[in-house]
């Protein structure tokens, strides 16, 4: 299991409650893939995806032109069912 980076993680406070229904807290996540193909990308996603508890919500793609990696798919995700709400 991987082990969290502690510059990729929020903190939250400890009295954050989220648990109103009018919160209209809605959070959400995401990751930058980068690759040298598009399947390197979308293989990277899946990959990704796979080995996560995660849902994913959307998705975005760009070509970033002169990078050596320039196929670059960005997935945002929720950490709970969304159908669950």
């Amino acid at each position: 299991m991987l082990k969290p980076d502690p510059n990729l993680c929020l903190t939250v406070p400890a009295d954050f409650d989220d648990a109103d229904a009018d919160s209209q807290v809605h959070p959400m996540a995401r990751l930058i893939l980068a690759g040298a193909t598009a399947a390197d990308a979308f293989g990277q996603a899946q990959e990704w995806v796979a080995a996560h508890n995660v849902f994913l919500v959307d998705v975005s793609w760009s070509y970033e032109t002169g990078e050596d990696r320039p196929f670059v798919l960005s997935i945002y995700f929720v950490f709970e069912d969304p159908s669950e709400e």
